[in-house]
């Protein structure tokens, strides 16, 4: 009974999370629990589970286009930043992307003004945004440089310091870690399984 009342919860957390009516997935976790009347709470990889199904549902064979779409973009920018071991990494890494996600692509340098100054060549309208993240209790503060490709699908370029480079870190989502894919690696990948997903096993 237990089981089937996290399934239910981390469903209505999904649907919460797909329709933009919750930001994060704590929120929507407790949010589905209270409308729901029950005390039980998913973890973050059974919401992601049925957050990934729900959206197939609703986009059916639109999403698998969209997966190489976005992979395709994302070499695109990835092959104007290959002078800062670009990384994708995020939901288009993954291949759960859904209608909406945008483009998660770190870059590591010693100076961050020159990635700015190679990103507005191309894409003029870069919004800068300083992000807090905390991971393992540990919190850091990136520079995110925002903006749209021709597409209008956004792209969010994280600058990190040189020394980050080998950093892994584990994904409060999956449990795993988050490993990416170089411009290399994304280059194989779209010439040979270009619909390939990164999520490990459900638990």
């Amino acid at each position: 009974m237990k089981r089937i009342l996290r399934r239910r919860v981390a469903r209505e957390a999904a649907r919460l999370l797909y329709y933009n009516l919750s930001g994060e997935y704590k929120q929507a976790k407790e949010e589905a629990a209270r409308r729901l009347g029950v005390a039980v709470l998913p973890n973050n990889f059974e919401v992601a589970v049925e957050l990934d199904r729900l959206a197939g549902e609703v986009e059916g064979g639109d999403r698998e286009t969209l997966r190489v779409d976005l992979r395709r973009e994302a070499l695109t920018v990835m092959s104007r930043l290959r002078a800062f071991h670009p990384r994708l990494i995020g939901s288009v890494w993954r291949g759960t992307a859904r209608k909406g996600s945008d483009i998660d692509i770190e870059v590591f340098c010693h100076e961050r003004e020159a990635v700015i100054k190679e990103v507005e060549k191309v894409y003029p309208t870069t919004r800068l945004e300083h992000v807090s993240k905390t991971n393992e209790g540990k919190t850091k503060r990136y520079l995110h440089a925002h903006f749209n490709m021709p597409s209008g699908h956004e792209v969010d370029v994280v600058i990190k310091s040189l020394e980050h480079l080998s950093e892994r870190r584990k994904c409060e989502v999956y449990g795993d870690n988050i490993v990416g894919v170089t411009l290399p690696q994304l280059r194989k990948l779209l010439d040979e399984n270009p619909h390939k997903r990164f999520i490990p096993k459900e638990r």
